[in-house]
């Protein structure tokens, strides 16, 4: 398998997404559009931790330990336990930047991996190291999705009563 187009995409989803948030006031990093979404700053140090914790290690045990159970991960409630809304944005798209180029390094000096190592997940089932490769692209797709709709969301409650259909579906 060619991974290198793949790591190209992360390379460009990483800078997207540290673009699409820098600068940004501390209100609205931390604004979330209602009580049960994530805010930009949560969506940050989630993305930081699942580089960290959850698909570059998970990577790592599909590669090279494929018989050993993965480490548990809770990715769900760590913006709450972790209280991702209580820190910096700076220091989340610094951190983020040097885990993500940490990880397309690690991937670049992999020798000969096998791509058909598999684990099962207790939710997922058989999972394939590729499997794995390929839903953490897909990953930093679906959190600038969010992150455009966190934005959307701002903007029209900072326009309250303003129409929108102008600009399109």
């Amino acid at each position: 398998m060619n991974i290198e187009p793949f790591l190209y995409q992360m390379e460009r989803n990483g800078l997207a997404i540290t673009w699409l948030v820098r600068d940004m006031p501390e209100e609205q990093a931390k604004w979330r559009p209602d009580e049960d979404s994530w805010s930009i700053l949560e969506v940050m140090y989630h993305l930081i931790d699942e580089e960290r914790e959850d698909f570059r290690q998970r990577l790592n045990y599909l590669l090279n330990m494929p018989d050993e159970p993965f480490p548990p991960i809770d990715p769900q409630n760590w913006p709450t336990e972790r209280q991702y809304n209580d820190r910096d944005l700076m220091t989340a798209i610094k951190t983020f930047i040097n885990e993500r180029a940490r990880s397309i390094d690690w991937m670049r000096k992999l020798q000969t991996p096998n791509w058909d190592n598999s684990a099962e997940h207790p939710e997922f089932g058989t999972l394939t190291a590729a499997d794995m490769f390929a839903a953490w692209v897909r990953h930093d797709q679906l959190h600038l999705r969010q992150l455009n709709e966190i934005l959307m969301a701002w903007q029209e409650e900072q326009f309250a009563g303003k129409r929108f259909e102008y600009a399109g579906e």
